[in-house]
Formats: structure tokens, sequence, C-alpha cells
């Protein structure tokens, strides 16, 4: 049988909003590290200019049925939601946020959310997304990375003002079956995941941690049964998406039906999406427990059908993750790469 095209939930292009150039200056003395890690903050806020946000291109993609990647002009409460605005606020809103990014010379939007890690204050903090905001297959791992939590809240990109702020990752990390081919075949979309090692707030009041600040999730690495219901959570910002506001999509899981070794849930968020957090354990995303736990993200999805597909966590994503907290690579498993303003040689 000839399967759909599949559409990989890129980074879609930035909206027109506003950064005020002057927050580069305010970063330099945000972060209590070494004077090269203040600079390198300084220069990221420096390059977020509204002309770069403006001018930034959509990365659509379809999947043909050998498994290659092409461009695509166009992309493609417990009870089933297949997308539509969070209307609760809470824990879920702000453990997830936006993300920036640069790739190839151009630059994109995804979508991420907090990993709890053993300390609060220890100077930086896991954010997980797809592994395709992380690292391409031609353009190689990405740079200029900021996250943006609770970005429903505050729907702009001026760090200095933000109430939550930004934070600059310095080290990516993803899957060794991910590097260095990049999205495409069913082996990359299994572990299409990635962790940005994020450090200290980059500008604007405090020099707080980002799980200190907005609390995060554990890792779930167990298999779970289709039928316990699965919340999806990103930024879409195609069609009637705007890419301000968090959408939600909820429901029992399918296997892909094309034979990738993924699943997915009912659900129309597109561009912008990736990497989005993926939950379960709970009734209430807005209330946070610790039974609640992250169990995959959006990744991509099939022309003509109404689903959201992503990676099964397993231990394996644990030692990725655990990969990003150390700096250090797991033969066989993991890649790590420090990143900052410029295009990694990794």
């Amino acid at each position: 049988m000839r399967s759909r095209p599949l559409v990989l939930l890129s980074a879609i292009a930035l909206s027109l909003l506003s950064i005020n150039p002057a927050t580069a200056a305010s970063a330099a003395g945000t972060d209590h590290g070494a004077a090269g890690v203040r600079a390198e903050d300084a220069r990221v806020l420096a390059y977020w200019t509204p002309a770069r946000i403006a001018n930034a291109k959509a990365r659509d993609y379809v999947r043909t049925d050998s498994g290659k990647m092409i461009p695509n002009a166009r992309p493609g409460g417990g009870s089933t939601v297949t997308g539509a605005s969070w209307p609760s606020g809470g824990a879920i809103q702000q453990r997830s946020g936006r993300i920036l990014f640069s790739s190839g010379g151009s630059d994109w939007i995804c979508s991420g959310s907090v990993v709890n890690d053993s300390s609060t204050s220890n100077g930086y903090s896991i954010v997980l997304t797809a592994g395709h905001c992380v690292f391409d297959g031609t353009d190689g791992w990405s740079y200029n990375f900021l996250y943006m939590p609770n970005f429903d809240a505050e729907p702009n990109y001026d760090c200095a003002t933000r109430v939550d702020g930004c934070w600059r990752a310095n080290l990516l990390s993803a899957h060794d079956d991910f590097v260095p081919a990049g999205f495409g075949t069913d082996e990359t979309v299994r572990v299409d995941y990635g962790f940005a090692r994020v450090g200290l707030r980059i500008a604007g009041a405090g020099t707080a941690e980002l799980d200190a600040a907005t609390g995060g999730y554990g890792l779930n690495t167990a298999a779970v049964a289709n039928s316990a219901t699965k919340w999806a959570f990103g930024y879409p910002a195609e069609g009637k998406y705007k890419g301000k506001d968090l959408i939600y999509c909820a429901g029992p899981t399918v296997d892909d039906p094309y034979g990738a070794p993924t699943w997915g849930v009912a659900c129309n968020m597109n561009g912008g999406a990736s990497g989005g957090p993926w939950i379960y354990g709970t009734t209430d995303p807005a209330v946070y427990t610790t039974g609640t736990l992250l169990t995959s993200v959006n990744s991509y999805g099939y022309s003509g059908l109404t689903y959201m597909f992503g990676p099964k966590f397993t231990t394996e994503t644990q030692t990725v993750y655990s990969s990003a907290v150390s700096g250090t690579a797991s033969s066989g498993v993991s890649v790590v790469c420090s990143v900052g303003t410029s295009a990694p040689n990794c």
C-alpha cells in the first residue's frame, strides 16, 4: 500500500514580534558564570532582531514512500480533543514554552518543555524538544537557541521585559541514530527527541535557574498502553493557529498506520508545534503531580490524517537526557554538541 506523505511539523516562520535590541546590553551582568558565557548570552540576544524574526522561513517537509524528506510548500479533558486552546493555565503552561533557534543560516521556531533534574541550584536546566529542532541531517546542529517558558501568558520575544524570562542553550543532545542522518527514516522518527541544556536566565530581573522558576516534569521510560489518555501540547503557527496560544490535543493513542515504531493521538496541530510535550498520568494538566510524566513529543503527521505522531520514550531517552545533563555522550546511544551563536562543528 502506498503510504501518505509524512508532514514534518518542523519550525515555521516567526511572526514579527518586538525584541528590544537594547536587551543585549542588559545580559552582561545576569549570569554569575564566566565572562565568556555572559558575552555569548549578549550575542544571542543581540542576534534576535525584529528583522531576523520577520524574515525567518518556514521549514516543512513531506516524507516520500522511500523515506526521503522533501520541501513542502504548504503543510498539510480525558475525552478526545483534536486541537483547542488550552483554557486552564497552570502547571503545563508554566512548564512548556516557545523555542527560537538558527539552523543552516535560517531562523526557526519549535516548542518545548522543562525536564526535572536532580537540583534547582546547579547552574543549569534541561529542555525537551524534538530531535529535528536540535539537529538537521543537512544543516547540522542548531544554534542561537533560546527557550521562553509560559509563552501563552507573554507572547513576545523581549527577554528583558518578559516576567518568565529567556534561557540560552549551551549544549544539545540527540540520539546516536538521529545523528548524522537527521529526520526521515523509521529508525530516526523512533528517536525524534532532543534535549537542550540551558544556563541561567540571560536578561531582565534575576539569574534564576529555569527549573527553579517554572518547575519541570519527570520522564516516563516504561511502556504505556494506547488506551491511556495522552495530552499533547504545543505552539502551532500555521493556518488558524498564530503561534501565540498554547494548543492541546487529548485522547488515546494509536499505532502509526504505516508501520513506523511510533504512536499518534488525534490532533490537528501543525508547524511550530514540533517538540511540544506529551504528558500522561493526569486528568488535569493544570495541576502538577509527581505522577504526571513526559512520554513523547510532537514529531510529524501524515497529510489527510488528523493525527500527531511522536516517539515512544524508552530507557534510551533517559540516556540521551543524562548526556545533556553531564555533557558527555554515551557511545552507541547519544551525541552531544556545545552550541552558541554560530553553526558548531561537532
